[in-house]
């Protein structure tokens, strides 16, 4: 059995003397853990950095086998975000989530793409991070936890719409909030067509996908939200509004 195909790194670690259990993300395999014999010597460090494409080739006796994986660097995404803390935060965090919440060994197309478009927008976060947001909402759709930001769940109406509810998913627009406009999450306008967005959107965005991520994609395993995230939310809290 084997397969050959362009794969995000999500994670690799120490194995043995030189090897490294590596994680990837394939458009049409979705997420593999393979064994990479020599992925953790020097020669090859820097081919299973998180966030690189690679052109993978895995192989295996049988289809259910950890199998080996060896690669080819295509991007090297990691040299991208490695001189300032914000983009190898957002690296990171993307990483870690498709890790995390993505099923092993099951297609997910558009969560592949959506990370290649992360990974290519780097180092630029007034660039990557909206499509950071705007790929989380997607993974939870991909997962069957999809935001419904299409008309206001009260009013049915298309325009004005600035919250979402945390219990449905559902957009509300703004004057039909009410008095309990204080229990819901913000919505960002990048992600009802605007064109412009800053911090206070980014930590808006941020903080409503991880709430779903939280609940939906992560809670269902009983797990916590990756580090990582939190850790990038925390990054953009620091930063001063525009």
């Amino acid at each position: 059995m084997e397969w050959e195909a362009p794969a995000v790194v999500l994670d690799a670690r120490a194995y043995g003397e030189s090897s490294a259990l590596v994680s990837l993300l394939t458009e049409e395999h979705g997420v593999y853990r393979a064994l990479a014999r020599g992925g953790g010597s020097r020669a090859q460090a820097s081919l299973w950095q998180r966030g690189n494409l690679v052109q993978a080739r895995w192989v295996a006796r049988l289809p259910d086998q950890l199998g080996n994986v060896s690669a080819e660097l295509i991007h090297a995404g990691a040299a991208a975000a490695m001189d300032d803390p914000l983009p190898l935060a957002i690296l990171a965090c993307a990483c870690a989530i498709a890790d995390g919440a993505l099923p092993e060994r099951e297609p997910h197309p558009l969560a592949f793409l959506g990370l290649v478009q992360i990974v290519a927008a780097l180092p630029s976060i007034e660039d990557a991070l909206p499509l950071l947001i705007r790929w989380e909402a997607t993974l939870l759709a991909e997962l069957g936890y999809g935001l419904d930001l299409s008309a206001c769940a009260i009013t049915g109406a298309t325009t004005g719409l600035a919250f979402v509810s945390p219990r449905t998913g559902r957009a509300v627009a703004r004057e039909a909030a009410g008095v309990w406009e204080s229990r819901l999450l913000r919505l960002p306008g990048f992600l009802v067509g605007a064109n412009s967005a800053g911090p206070g959107d980014w930590r808006d965005g941020l903080a409503l996908t991880a709430h779903f991520l939280a609940r939906d994609a992560f809670g269902q395993q009983h797990r916590p939200l990756p580090a990582a995230r939190d850790a990038l939310y925390g990054l953009v809290l620091a930063l001063p509004d525009v």
